[in-house]
């Protein structure tokens, strides 16, 4: 946390500010280790403090032991105790988080500091968090082993009797049992046509005897997430989905084979799409090809067409190309990938060919 806290406070200068109001609760986490919430995080040159309320005092004491607290009693609102640790610091340009802070907290810490500059950045510390330590890694292939498992649990016990809520749930209670806090997102179980929307939410449908099956999952362990996707199919399923498949898993082994240090992430969406579309699919891919995954299930890096991001070794990514068929069948194949300063790892382990993803019921 020591080293985060120093990564921020060196980017004071070049930001033209004297210090930084964190109040994503995310980056609060990401910069101090604090699990709460409600709380902000001052960070200046010399000294970072915690402002927050009774509730946490002793939490944060365990959680921050070397970062000061600033406790505000029931009787004081959050915008009262930022007047008064600014009004004690000496700070008069101070950085505030711009796709975070709403209009009216503005207005609101405009009016209790008239003596304040308030300097609108964006995404400071959402690039510090791009790139992962040794123990951030360590933790997201702890997130990735828990939903594999249970994964791996799950299949032999799937039948036509079970619905797509039924297996999501059962999912999720596995990942819970194996460790993990929570799902990193409410897992996406689809059949057949359903798993040709790429944000659906599983209903009471019965599993069918003959058909296609996408299971979109992840854990989300000590507050780190994996985000992983396997398309099955049961039964004898058509030729078409078939082709598409193997179209999609081609796309997906090119796209890795192409990540390394210093490759823009739209370079790599570029490739995965451009397999697609040789196989005059390309209509059917309509989405990015992947993001960053970390203490939120979507953060950056982005690897689509329209972003700019630049991979770099400790980066965490998705890499998940898709076809979806209206009314037919989707397709998916999602794996989390590590950027390696000579190329890169996958952290996923499940088989993804064709065979390897026939569920025999």
């Amino acid at each position: 946390m020591t080293e985060r806290l120093d990564a921020l406070r060196q980017s004071l200068d070049s930001l033209e500010i004297d210090a930084m109001l964190v109040t994503d609760e995310i980056n609060v986490r990401y910069l101090t280790g604090f699990t709460g919430d409600s709380s902000y995080l001052l960070v200046g040159p010399d000294q970072a403090t915690m402002l927050s309320d009774g509730r946490y005092e002793i939490q944060l004491a365990s959680e921050c032991p070397s970062i000061s607290a600033a406790i505000r009693p029931p009787s004081q609102l959050m915008m009262d105790l930022v007047k008064q640790v600014l009004g004690d610091s000496g700070y008069s340009r101070v950085g505030i988080e711009s796709a975070v802070v709403s209009l009216s907290d503005y207005r609101k810490m405009s009016e209790k500091c008239p003596d304040i500059s308030w300097i609108e950045t964006t995404g400071v510390v959402e690039r510090q968090r791009m790139v992962k330590d040794d123990g951030e890694i360590a933790t997201t292939r702890g997130a990735v082993s828990i939903a594999q498992r249970s994964f791996q649990a799950l299949l032999p016990m799937l039948s036509p009797k079970w619905t797509e809520r039924a297996i999501a749930h059962e999912l999720e209670a596995k990942m819970r049992f194996l460790g993990a806090e929570s799902a990193s997102f409410k897992p996406i179980v689809g059949f057949d046509a359903a798993a040709a929307l790429p944000h659906y939410h599983p209903a009471e449908i019965f599993m069918p005897s003959c058909g296609v099956v996408l299971i979109d999952w992840g854990a989300k362990y000590r507050g780190y997430a994996s985000d992983i996707t396997r398309t099955l199919s049961i039964g004898n399923v058509s030729s078409e989905f078939e082709r598409a498949y193997q179209v999609v898993l081609a796309a997906q082994l090119a796209a890795i084979e192409a990540i390394k240090p210093g490759v823009e992430g739209k370079e790599i969406d570029k490739i995965a799409r451009g397999v697609i579309a040789k196989a005059g699919l390309g209509d059917k891919f309509n989405h990015g090809l992947g993001h960053g995954i970390g203490l939120q299930i979507h953060e950056s890096p982005r690897m689509s067409s329209n972003c700019e991001d630049v991979l770099t070794a400790g980066m965490i990514v998705t890499v998940e190309p898709g076809v979806y068929i209206g009314n037919e069948f989707g397709i998916r194949i999602e794996d989390d990938v590590l950027v390696t300063e000579t190329g890169c790892e996958v952290l996923t382990t499940l088989p993804k060919g064709l065979d390897d993803c026939r569920l025999v019921l």
